[in-house]
């Protein structure tokens, strides 16, 4: 669970309450929320909370009953918190708890440090060798070589983060232990990480058959080696309006022809166009996929996403659409990129 030092017992008393509000972090709003032993939310608590009971009379030595507040603000788990979390930030709320319908507090949202709560699993793609870029590989998977301050793996994690993204698969083979040893479980960062372990290499999505199930009907799935700030509530939303059974980003590739082209029927020139520039979109190598489609991969299957993209593609009632990134991405594949991407990180906000 996030911020776990804002939650104080129901059994305090006001001078402990104080003391635990007097240790939260500066940067840190100072709100404790106040559970009994089964975990239930009980109310918030904060230094104005027991001003206001001291000036009416309350003591110091006094339970803390006596002086929280029940009407807190909150995300119910499960539903989609977009609209709330625009009305909490403009309302300046930015710590708030999710609560299951019973009133068990499951987590403790800063909004000053996410962007969203998108209602996903991710799965990330961490397994390949990275041929390409060696030595840098020899005694390091690629997803752990660092860009910047850390490796492009916790980048991205830290980014699906950011948009509220907290159920995370990592599927690993080469040199794995390095990927799991750095990660562990993810609680460290407040999420959840779980890891597939390839025996044989399964394709870019073939390990999508070894999760079993997930708390939401969509899952985002993205090779390990990218480099980008994607605005993944953006690419959600135009997944999610596009009624689409699976979306992927692309990459708009521009091509400038230095001549003027022909249009031509039978030697016979019907047009030209001087010197055009053509638009082109190639995979990103992220992807929002209706988790049902999980059925089309058997376990032990080498599967790509392009392999799923020609099976939706093939069937009249299933459709693929693309979503054009204009944000930030770098394919880190080759020594060259390695060398772009070092330099980059000094000047995007990731």
């Amino acid at each position: 669970m996030n911020n776990e030092f804002h939650i104080i017992s129901i059994a305090s008393i006001a001078r402990e309450a104080l003391l635990a509000l007097d240790k939260l972090p500066d940067h840190a709003k100072r709100t404790l929320f106040v559970i009994d032993k089964s975990n239930v939310l009980l109310g918030t608590l904060t230094d104005g909370d027991i001003r206001r009971g001291l000036l009416s009379g309350l003591e110091i030595s006094d339970s803390i009953v006596k002086y929280l507040n029940g009407n807190y603000k909150y995300f119910l788990k499960g539903t989609d918190y977009t609209s709330k979390i625009k009305e909490f930030k403009s309302k300046e709320i930015f710590l708030v708890p999710v609560i299951e319908e019973n009133k068990v507090l499951c987590d403790i949202l800063d909004l000053r440090k996410i962007k969203s709560v998108l209602p996903l699993t991710a799965l990330i793609m961490a397994g390949g060798r990275g041929e390409r870029l060696k030595p840098l590989t020899d005694n390091t998977p690629k997803p752990m070589l660092k860009v910047g301050d850390k490796p492009i793996l916790e980048h991205n994690i830290d980014r699906l983060i950011a948009f509220g993204v907290t159920d995370i698969y990592v599927s690993v083979k080469y040199l794995k232990e390095k990927i799991m040893d750095y990660f562990g479980d993810g609680s460290s960062k407040g999420v959840n990480i779980q890891y597939i372990v390839e025996d044989d290499p399964l394709g870019t999505l073939g390990s999508l058959a070894y999760i079993a199930s997930s708390e939401h009907s969509d899952i985002l799935v993205m090779n390990s080696d990218l480099l980008t700030n994607i605005d993944f509530k953006d690419f959600y939303s135009f997944y999610k309006e596009s009624k689409s059974n699976m979306a992927l980003a692309s990459i708009p590739y521009k091509v400038n022809i230095p001549y003027a082209v022909l249009e031509t029927t039978d030697s016979i020139v019907s047009s030209f166009s001087e010197k055009p520039t053509y638009t082109y979109y190639s995979n990103g190598g992220i992807y929002l996929i209706d988790f049902s489609l999980k059925g089309n991969i058997q376990k032990g299957q080498f599967y790509n996403a392009t392999d799923l993209m020609d099976d939706i593609i093939q069937k009249d009632d299933l459709s693929l659409v693309h979503y054009p990134l204009l944000q930030y991405w770098l394919d880190i594949g080759k020594h060259q990129d390695f060398v772009k991407a070092q330099e980059d990180i000094k000047h995007i906000q990731l």
